[in-house]
């Protein structure tokens, strides 16, 4: 699937990484671009630095757990996980002000429990930093009581930044 042909997945309201109306949020948003694959495009503002022009580390965290789990998120089939190991590699500084991708690709996936690997590419292509994560799903009865709706988990316009 190219970018022409990617399907934009849904977003919420406040969850730090792809809600739409945290102001304190990244408000990043994922395309499936492939089967078990999951892309965003980004530029990391410079309210979430560390060292001068570089990313905090907590925040490229952030963006690969959040990533990992939206891989087995695909052609409109939800599934709630949480991340029950992540382990992440910095190779490289992830700069503030400029273009990253942000790659996640399904390793594994099972009744219960998923295997992930997420990457962040630079401008250049460069592995910045990857991750690995093992996901386990929610318990049924905590899935039956997510009200969807009231999350604001849908599909926006992608031109529009309000919901």
């Amino acid at each position: 699937m190219n970018n022409d042909e990617s399907k934009l997945q849904p977003n919420s309201r406040y969850c730090f990484v792809c809600g739409l109306e945290n102001d304190h949020g990244l408000k990043l948003r994922f395309r499936e671009t492939g089967p078990g694959e999951v892309t965003a495009d980004f530029v990391v503002p410079e309210q979430f630095q560390g060292y001068p022009g570089v990313v905090h580390g907590g925040i490229v965290t952030a963006m690969l757990d959040e990533v990992t789990g939206r891989a087995h998120i695909n052609s409109g089939q939800t599934r709630f996980m949480f991340t029950a190991k992540i382990e992440i590699r910095f190779r490289k500084n992830v700069p503030i002000g400029q273009p990253i991708k942000i790659v996640g690709q399904i390793e594994k996936s099972k009744s219960r429990m998923a295997s992930s690997v997420g990457r962040i590419f630079g401008p250049d292509g460069d592995i910045l930093a990857e991750a690995k994560t093992l996901l386990v799903d929610l318990p049924e009865e905590e899935v039956r009581k997510v009200d969807l709706q009231a999350l604001g988990w849908k599909i926006y316009d992608f031109e529009d930044d309000k919901i």
